[in-house]
């Protein structure tokens, strides 16, 4: 094989390289992407669940709230009779 021969067979490799780490710094950037947009999606949903469950705490106490006070009653109309 002559230096010529060599030189092209190395360029041929490198080219083919060269493709080769342009291809896996696609695929890796495109998995960075999608795991940026799952991270998004779950910090959303993380949001969502956090304002669900204060809504939940609040109806809760309300609900406790209301129950005193129908206690409250139920125990002055016993009182008053």
């Amino acid at each position: 094989m002559t230096a010529k021969q060599d030189t092209a067979l190395i360029a041929g490799q490198l080219a083919e390289l060269t493709r080769t780490v342009e291809e896996m710094a696609s695929q890796l950037k495109a998995l960075r992407e999608r795991a940026d947009s799952q991270q998004v999606r779950s910090d959303t949903q993380q949001e969502r669940t956090e304002a669900q469950q204060e809504r939940i705490d609040l109806a809760a106490r309300e609900l406790a709230d209301v129950s005193d006070r129908l206690q409250a009653a139920a125990n002055a109309l016993r009182e008053s009779l």
